[in-house]
């Protein structure tokens, strides 16, 4: 889509920059220009050229002696004690004056030229500020100074843009807007029928997922004007301005009907109002101004306002009801299928070899967004150039995977051999205890190259089944024994603890609580939710719900939990001592294995 350019700025603001250029001319470089036109000589000089009847003008100041020969030449002395001074240009015949008010003349011209012109202008900016508090922010006097109008960016039909078929992976939610894009191309069927578009549609999921991607799709595919506009650029240190800008870029948008507003980050201004006295005035006038816009609509007047956040459950509850947005669009991470899909769509934009196993590589990448997905075909192709080669392979987007989720490979980190064997044995120990289970996802690669993340190696496990979306009380405890098996492999073959095992502790911590206060999977505690989660797509914060003593049971319910599955990964990894002895040594010497390989060795007799 083609932008429009922003209007120039005001006249005001060139009016205001050559003023102040005139002001510093007049106070410093023209003085500067005649200082230096006047010669300095001695006073002797300046008695001799008196006797010798050359001097025609002399003016004495408190400081200085300024007199003018004949020719119009102006010189300069110092001020000396020279009782008959007066005499002597009166016999000579000279015209002389004494300045003796020659301070107070500066301080004249210094507030003429350089303070009257501050106190006018203050005096302006005070009476502009005035009107535009009282229209709050409003009328033709906020918008001639450009304060109060919508910076929103407008697009219009071009032949080169985003969409649809650029999207993939959010099948459900392309469907959701497809409507409203036959919508603005064919009114005429829905108001036969007496139906209604939407006046609001939320987009909402995770950052990444492609929520602003999939407005730009609308643009493209409506060929109606767009504005987009992020909800951040309505907020302005001046009380109103938010307002009047929302009143601007809807006052645009009805007069360019039918078209598409876009807000992106609405949560900017629209996050639930507070009862409580000092808030944030500004960001409030600007969310009561947004409602009453939307309330103002008539139906089938051709306007849509599409919104993107990650943070629904911040929004007002006014903004959010039937009647403003009637419509939420979930724009999720993708499944098995949508992550192919989206692996195909961004590696039309390379070179790729013909044999690549999308569906592979869409496993390896497991709750990836659409934006890490796009990433990685990226780093492949990075990969594939400092390689000096023309095509991309399937060994680059594997390795663009690793690069994306543990960073690239620490070339300059040398481990010592000890070190290099206790993380052989950790990563070894978390594989075979994954292995020796059931419903553990199988073991794609293990490495002991260090990663730029601070990762000294890592398992990686594949699901083959792609996303998985419920997980039984047994899965997480096997998931919970699999991560607490590094910290098992170095105390039964180093004879060693040591800190690699941080990020596994953390978290079996993680996992076992929820296990609790979540999941209801402890028969002590039941099916009682007993912590709350937050920012759903931004992190999942918790926070407990309960009395100390139920937080002190839980703290020892999890302990008891995590030992548990300690004792049991302990359990299987002195049962198969001499696999997990021939595993680590083979890994120690090849310092990456595939699954293929560990489980040719496992099952070997």
């Amino acid at each position: 889509m083609k932008k429009i350019d922003k209007p120039k700025k005001p006249l005001m603001y060139y009016y205001m920059i050559i003023l102040i250029v005139l002001v510093l001319f007049n106070t410093i470089v023209s003085p500067m220009i005649i200082r230096n036109k006047i010669k300095q000589v001695d006073y002797g000089t300046f008695m001799t050229m008196t006797e010798e009847l050359k001097i025609d003008k002399v003016e004495i100041d408190n400081h200085e002696v300024l007199f003018t020969d004949k020719d119009g030449t102006v010189y300069c002395t110092g001020k000396m004690d020279d009782p008959d001074l007066v005499n002597r240009l009166h016999d000579a015949n000279v015209s002389f004056t004494q300045e003796i008010n020659q301070e107070n003349n500066t301080f004249l011209d210094m507030f003429i030229w350089f303070v009257l012109p501050l106190l006018i202008f203050s005096l302006l900016g005070q009476y502009a500020s005035k009107k535009l508090m009282d229209k709050m922010g409003g009328g033709k006097n906020a918008m001639q100074f450009g304060i109060g109008k919508s910076n929103a960016k407008i697009y219009v039909k071009s032949s080169e843009g985003i969409k649809f078929a650029d999207v993939a992976g959010e099948d459900e939610a392309k469907e959701n807007l497809q409507e409203i894009v036959d919508y603005l191309h064919n009114p005429a069927k829905y108001k036969e029928i007496g139906a209604s578009m939407p006046k609001g549609i939320l987009l909402v999921g995770p950052p990444g997922t492609g929520k602003t991607m999939l407005a730009k799709a609308v643009a493209g595919e409506s060929n109606v004007p767009f504005f987009s506009m992020s909800g951040s650029e309505f907020v302005e240190m001046f009380v109103g301005m938010g307002a009047s800008k929302v009143r601007d870029l809807f006052k645009q948008a009805k007069e360019k009907a039918p078209c598409i507003v876009f807000i992106d980050e609405i949560d900017a201004i629209g996050k639930k109002r507070e009862g409580n006295i000092g808030g944030n005035d500004e960001r409030e006038q600007t969310l009561n101004q947004l409602l009453t816009e939307m309330d103002g609509f008539e139906n089938n007047n051709g306007v849509i306002i599409l919104a993107a956040t990650n943070r629904p459950e911040s929004l007002d509850p006014a903004l959010t009801r039937p009647g403003r947005f009637d419509r939420r669009v979930p724009v999720e991470l993708p499944d098995l299928i949508g992550r192919e899909e989206i692996l195909k769509v961004h590696a039309k934009k390379i070179k790729t070899a013909d044999n690549i196993d999308y569906g592979k590589i869409a496993r390896m990448a497991s709750g990836a967004s659409g934006a890490e997905l796009a990433n990685i075909i990226n780093e492949a192709a990075l990969r594939a150039v400092r390689d000096n080669r023309s095509q991309v392979t399937q060994s680059d987007l594997e390795e663009s995977i690793e690069v994306v989720i543990a960073g690239y490979q620490k070339k300059n980190a040398i481990l010592t051999d000890k070190e290099k064997m206790i993380v052989s044995y950790h990563e070894i120990g978390h594989a075979l205890v994954a292995a020796m289970q059931t419903n553990s996802a199988p073991v794609q690669k293990i490495t002991i190259v260090p990663r730029t993340s601070g990762a000294l190696g890592y398992t990686m496990q594949v699901e083959e089944e792609g996303n998985h979306y419920l997980m039984s009380k047994e899965e997480i405890e096997n998931k919970i024994a699999t991560l607490t098996a590094g910290r098992v492999a170095e105390e039964i073959a180093c004879h060693t603890i040591t800190t690699g095992a941080s990020n596994d502790i953390e978290q079996a911590t993680k996992l076992a609580r929820a296990m609790i206060t979540r999941y209801g999977m402890h028969d002590d505690f039941g099916m009682i939710a007993m912590e709350n989660v937050t920012n759903q797509y931004l992190g999942q914060d918790t926070t407990l719900a309960c009395s100390s003593d139920t937080q002190t049971k839980i703290d020892e319910a999890v302990i008891s939990l995590i030992k548990q599955q300690y004792d049991k990964a302990k359990k299987i990894i002195v049962e198969n001592r001499d696999k997990l002895d021939e595993l680590a040594k083979f890994l120690y010497e090849k310092e990456t294995i595939t699954g293929e390989q560990f489980m040719e060795i496992l099952l070997r007799q």
